[in-house]
């Protein structure tokens, strides 16, 4: 049965801000894995991770963390699905920053193209020993047995291996004898389509050592057909139509075919392999066979070219052919094997392929219009060898990742806008080449005329003031001699006070009481309104205003937030009491995960109010009624659902406590937000119905994260704000 990935995060109260660098952490080992040498994350862990169906990053360009809760009753889809919610800093270039310094990775010396013989290509004797395959081969030339992975390197690299509890039902080829460097090779290749299953084989095709085909065979699936993912396998459902050869009846063939001592040739071969369900004990993996640094590999395409001077895989044919890239993967280990690794090293393959890419630089430079793309980098710069490019070092998946947006950043380093492409396009076109791909970034955009860096000014007093609005209340009316220290003991039992005034402008005192945290606001609300408080029955109520109508509304679905479930507010607490106290008293409570005690980020010290988060919702109702009316010490506590526990009282905070300042005028910004307001509410709507869309149609197991970058720029700076989770079966993400 297959396993379920899940993911966890330490990601409670202020603890929600990473940086960029741990996103891309996240993002590499995600796509990548242990196999590949990439570093498990150290802000949150992935379980099951080898189990991924995949990783779709969507990314909203120029919108922040303040585009979220401003709109946060429009984003219904994005608050109920995704658990997980941090914080990251503003950056003008994200896509470009993600890639790293190495996206555009340039030689010093310009080669005339892959096929040049130019002494310049070959490194000195000095260099060669740098060269990851004399580093892992030597020198000298061997005998093919020392090119066959061992046992480890088939683990590490995902090969099916025989006894593991993965491959169970898989069949053995039973080529158990000893190869020596006379036994026999044969090339393998398989094309895959998308089932109800994953990937099943729909063409096999297997060559021998003269680069005769001997098996080229449609394969009938034995799920329904998802996708037939014609653009790479050239497979169409007329073509699988006739067919009645099934995948048992391939094992069976090719158990006949291989002799005992074969060894099996193929580029990232542990692929077809899992596809055949089939289990070889002697195998060439070219794509490790051709080292490179850092874990990536070359693909296969440009090997047949550089080493071989075959075009395979043209882009004017329908697909790939199987038996051609079992040929070329079969020479390529003929040819390092015969030359050595010496010569292989010579030939300075990475200066190849970066002399490639700078090709395709300068062809995309010359091809594209002044207002239409933007170089992001120069090409006289020096080169930058620094760091590998995520797409490269997403090369090991075995196929290029999916870039679709209004802006399309290749490996190239260059940025294209094609503002004719609309978001329902992205859409349809995401639906059906997602699933193609292992990695795939999606960006949906509201249009630059609606969330231009200069509304930002208007959109984020806005949000303060509904802010400053929803964490106010009015109380009252008291008698004229009321007891003004009593009150405001009454209402710090609710939660912390950032302020608190009387009001003296009605024929009866009232209070304005502006707390530091919603729940507090939201408390005194339920609790107090109608109730007596220094000799007087008071009402308590928030502030009247256009912008305060739909406050009952937004209040309920904070409550159904995702991020809330299983976490409750407890105030009241005296200020003496510490964490280890804290935790002593709840521990009765049954399935009590974090405790989150909130301090004052300027004086560190703690307020009189906490968050509980347990394992299971019931678990969080059943302590609800427990520790309402509790007394702890001799102070009786007040609780109630959380409405803000995670991200969003970090960002509350950082809202109450920013400067405020706005270059310009800030009413008029208001006024050129309020002329726009209505036409983003229903934009950002569709959008999340988008999004909801494109998250439905992912496999099970598929990582997925939504990210506002956050802005940058002369008119302001907000923050980012990164959603994340692991679909299930639910369709929500697993945490």
């Amino acid at each position: 049965q297959e396993k379920s990935c899940r993911l966890s995060a330490a990601l409670f109260g202020e603890d929600c801000e990473i940086s960029r660098d741990q996103l891309y952490e996240l993002l590499k080992y995600a796509a990548l894995g242990r196999c590949h040498n990439t570093t498990p994350p150290s802000w949150c862990r992935i379980y099951h991770q080898s189990h991924l169906s995949g990783v779709v990053l969507i990314v909203l360009p120029e919108m922040s963390q303040l585009h979220f809760y401003k709109f946060y009753l429009q984003f219904k889809h994005l608050r109920r699905v995704f658990r997980h919610r941090f914080t990251v800093r503003p950056s003008a270039d994200f896509l470009a920053s993600l890639y790293g310094e190495g996206a555009n990775l340039k030689p010093q010396n310009t080669a005339q193209g892959l096929t040049s013989t130019s002494s310049e290509r070959i490194p000195k004797s000095s260099d060669l020993q740098c060269d990851p395959i004399i580093r892992k081969y030597g020198e000298k030339k061997r005998g093919l047995t020392s090119y066959t992975l061992t046992l480890e390197e088939q683990k590490k690299n995902d090969y099916p291996i025989k006894g593991s509890p993965r491959c169970k039902g898989y069949i053995y080829t039973e080529c158990d004898r000893q190869t020596t460097d006379n036994s026999p090779l044969f090339g393998l290749d398989c094309e895959m389509c998308l089932t109800a299953k994953g990937n099943e084989v729909t063409r096999v095709s297997l060559v021998d050592a003269h680069g005769q085909c001997l098996l080229n065979e449609l394969v009938k699936p034995e799920s329904t057909v998802v996708n037939y993912r014609t653009r790479f396998s050239g497979i169409t459902k007329k073509m699988l139509l006739p067919v009645k050869t099934r995948l048992s009846d391939i094992q069976t063939r090719l158990k006949k075919m291989l002799p005992h001592d074969a060894v099996l040739v193929g580029h990232s071969l542990n692929a077809d392999l899992q596809a055949l369900e089939m289990i070889h004990p002697s195998v060439i993996d070219t794509s490790l066979l051709f080292a490179r640094n850092e874990g990536r590999r070359f693909k296969l395409k440009f090997l047949a070219k550089a080493v071989l001077g075959k075009e395979i895989q043209c882009e004017q044919k329908l697909g790939h052919d199987p038996a051609e890239d079992a040929r070329a993967a079969l020479e390529l280990a003929q040819f390092f094997i015969e030359q050595g690794p010496a010569k292989v090293a010579e030939l300075n393959l990475e200066m190849l392929l970066t002399t490639e890419k700078l090709a395709e630089v300068s062809q995309n430079k010359a091809s594209l219009q002044p207002q239409g793309c933007r170089i992001q980098k120069q090409l006289n710069e020096p080169p930058l060898l620094s760091k590998p490019c995520f797409l490269d070092c997403l090369e090991v998946t075995g196929q290029k990742p999916l870039l679709l947006g209004r802006q399309e950043l290749d490996s190239s380093g260059l940025c294209q806008s094609n503002l004719s492409t609309s978001n329902k396009q992205i859409l349809e076109r995401a639906l059906q080449d997602v699933p193609l791909s292992a990695f795939s970034i999606i960006q949906f955009s509201l249009g630059p005329e609606y969330i231009a860096s200069r509304l930002l000014g208007g959109l984020c007093e806005k949000v303060r003031s509904k802010l400053t609005d929803m964490l106010t209340i009015y109380a009252g009316p008291f008698e004229e001699s009321f007891c003004l220290k009593s009150v405001k003991k009454e209402f710090g039992r609710c939660g912390p006070i950032q302020s608190l005034t009387v009001v003296t402008e009605t024929y009866q005192p009232y209070i304005c009481v502006q707390y530091e945290v919603l729940e507090a606001a939201q408390l005194a609300v339920e609790s107090l309104n109608g109730a007596e408080v220094a000799g007087s029955c008071i009402k308590v109520q928030r502030p009247v205003t256009a912008a305060m109508l739909d406050c009952d509304v937004l209040i309920k679905e904070l409550e159904l937030d995702i991020e809330n479930e299983g976490v409750i507010y407890v105030a009241g607490l005296k200020k003496s009491l510490t964490e280890t106290d804290l935790q002593e008293e709840f521990s009765q409570f049954k399935d009590l995960e974090t405790l989150f005690l909130p301090r004052d980020r300027q004086s560190g010290k703690h307020r009189n109010c906490c968050f509980l988060k347990f394992q299971k919702s019931q678990s969080a109702v059943a302590a609800l009624d427990i520790i309402n009316g509790w007394t702890m010490k001799g102070s009786k506590l007040r609780s109630r659902n959380a409405l803000a526990s995670g991200h969003l009282w970090r960002w509350i905070w950082q809202m109450n406590h920013s400067n405020g300042k706005q270059g310009g005028n800030i009413y008029e910004k208001m006024e050129q937000l309020s002329d726009t307001e209505q036409v983003l509410r229903k934009k950002v709507k569709k959008l999340d119905h988008h999004i909801k869309k494109l998250y439905r149609s992912l496999q099970n197991n598929t990582l997925c994260v939504v990210l506002f970058p956050g802005v940058n720029s002369m008119h302001g700076s907000q923050s980012g704000l990164g959603l994340m989770g692991i679909k299930d079966d639910g369709g929500r993400s697993a945490c």
